[in-house]
């Protein structure tokens, strides 16, 4: 199973505080951590414990920030041949809020990130033509999203987009995307559809269909996902979840989809084993840490009640 991601790092600096800060207030928070990060990162990470070998391509600064994801990446068994520190830009970062109810805020300053261009990609390319999926989010330039998209999907590589954050996106682009895996609130963003239960997320995947893509997955957090494509609507149960930590929750859930699809599953067990391990790091606090592994996983597939 090989899984390239194309993406962004940006080392967090999480604080956690009993309520969020509204503005002009400020709260005694009860504890800090830094956390490497960032969504391309993150689900580089979350498909490798889920049992893929992976590839990143990105850019980092010339500092500690980027020395922080690489270490992580590293210590995950990623291939970071393809990591460009960049000369111009520092590192991506985030400062991230969470409180007790799993909320968070979150501001990102992407640095590095925004000079991944397609020509860095070149000395890439056979990391993306010869990957079994090709994984990708929008906290790079657009350019160098549709570029990658398209020489994957050219070599019939399938690709899978999460649109967060939740950008326009030209039809163009979705076009040569196989899979868009939208959370709830990124796929009202691109319709405009409120979604409040399977019957309103399949009327915005419907939305999403008739731009050109052959199908969408829309997580629905402990109500699971729902699948839409041209041959019908299917919805994948999820699991319990008690105060949900969202911070890498969606981040999980792309990277195993990512695997279970690279190993061979259909499409409801691969959203069945992708929303397992999602679950399992929504019920925990943190960032990469909370990250379940292969074993992990299957484990909880074999205790844990599905919610319908």
């Amino acid at each position: 199973m090989k899984i390239t991601v194309v993406g962004s790092t940006n080392t967090a600096m999480i604080f956690a505080s009993p309520s969020l800060p509204v503005p002009g207030q400020t709260i005694l928070g009860s504890s800090f951590s830094l956390s490497p990060g960032g969504r391309g990162a993150n689900q580089a990470v979350a498909a490798a414990r889920s049992g893929a070998s992976v590839t990143f391509i990105g850019r980092i600064g010339n500092d500690i920030f980027g020395e922080v994801v690489l270490d992580s990446l590293l210590q995950n068994g990623i291939d970071t041949s393809h990591i460009i520190r960049d000369k111009d830009r520092p590192s991506g970062v985030s400062s991230v809020v969470t409180d007790d109810q799993g909320r968070s805020m979150i501001t990102v300053s992407s640095g590095a990130n925004l000079n991944l261009s397609p020509d860095d990609l070149l000395e890439a390319r056979q990391a993306i033509t010869g990957a079994d999926i090709l994984l990708m989010q929008l906290e790079i330039p657009l350019e160098t999203v549709r570029y990658a998209a398209g020489l994957a999907r050219s070599s019939g590589v399938r690709v899978i987009l999460d649109p967060s954050p939740a950008l326009p996106v030209s039809d163009e682009l979705l076009k040569s995307i196989s899979i868009l895996s939208p959370e709830a609130s990124e796929a009202e963003r691109l319709t405009g559809i409120t979604i409040t239960d399977e019957l309103s997320a399949e009327l915005a995947g419907r939305i999403l269909l008739e731009r050109g893509l052959d199908r969408v997955i829309i997580t629905l957090r402990s109500k699971g996902a729902m699948v839409i494509d041209n041959g019908g609507a299917e919805h994948v149960p999820g699991f319990k979840m008690g105060i949900i930590n969202s911070l890498v929750m969606n981040d999980v859930f792309n990277g195993a989809l990512a695997v279970g699809l690279a190993e061979g599953k259909n499409f409801y067990e691969a959203v069945f084993f992708a929303n397992a391990a999602a679950s399992i790091a929504a019920n925990r606090q943190g960032g990469q840490s909370t990250m379940p592994h292969r074993t992990e996983i299957l484990n909880f597939l074999k205790t844990a009640k599905r919610t319908h």
